[in-house]
């Protein structure tokens, strides 16, 4: 591992798999990183977010200058995993965002994302994703049981590490007016923007990789 590189630590979203980042982590390799794209135990009816968080804290035991990046419903995991190890970055890509102690259930309803009014469109989740991809990560999903979904979060407080916040401009799930507020009033700060939509790490590969990065390499040494 070069001097001054990340390992990056990816977490998907929901009812998802870590194939999910399989075009981003070589472009983050090339750029001279490690990487690490966990698959969440969610088929697991007795696990809820906490054992979400342990196996991502598992699978980078022991490796130095962790930034972690997490997908969509992977957002609600991505604080806990850096309240129980020492990372050095926190990176949600068009991520939910916890309150301390929000059961995930919640979130929703706490957020007003029940009561947006959504276009019809054919897929909110894959425009700009090319049709292949899109079919292939549809197969690839797996259920979610959400069983203890309504169980509060273990999260206390917000980690103590540099956060950043990036919004997919062209996101029919998660809409670029809706994200700007939740980012504002659980973060306090204004998101940073990329073009594409919500699945970003399919539709813009390079581009977010080369974010990602980008956001390591303006960290203060």
């Amino acid at each position: 591992m070069a001097d001054g590189a990340a390992t990056f630590v990816l977490i998907h979203g929901g009812g998802s798999t870590s194939w999910d980042w399989h075009l981003v982590e070589p472009v983050l390799r090339e750029l001279g990183h490690e990487v690490i794209a966990v698959d969440l135990p969610i088929e697991d009816a007795a696990n809820g977010v906490s054992e979400y968080a342990d196996a991502v804290v598992a699978a980078c035991e022991g490796r130095p200058n962790l930034a972690v990046v997490a997908h969509s419903w992977g957002g609600l995991v991505a604080p806990i995993v850096c309240s129980r190890v020492e990372s050095e970055l926190l990176v949600l890509v068009t991520a939910m965002v916890p309150a301390p102690g929000e059961p995930p259930n919640d979130w929703w309803a706490a957020t007003g994302f029940s009561d947006l009014q959504f276009p019809e469109v054919e897929d909110a989740f894959y425009n700009g994703v090319p049709a292949a991809l899109a079919e292939e990560c549809t197969a690839r999903g797996r259920e979610q049981t959400g069983e203890r979904d309504g169980e509060p979060s273990p999260l206390k407080a917000w980690p103590e590490v540099p956060t950043r916040f990036l919004l997919c401009r062209d996101d029919l799930f998660f809409p670029p007016l809706f994200m700007r507020g939740v980012v504002r009033d659980r973060l306090g700060f204004a998101p940073d923007e990329i073009d594409g939509g919500h699945m970003i790490a399919l539709a813009r590969p390079r581009e977010l990789a080369e974010r990602l990065h980008r956001y390591w390499a303006e960290l203060p040494r």
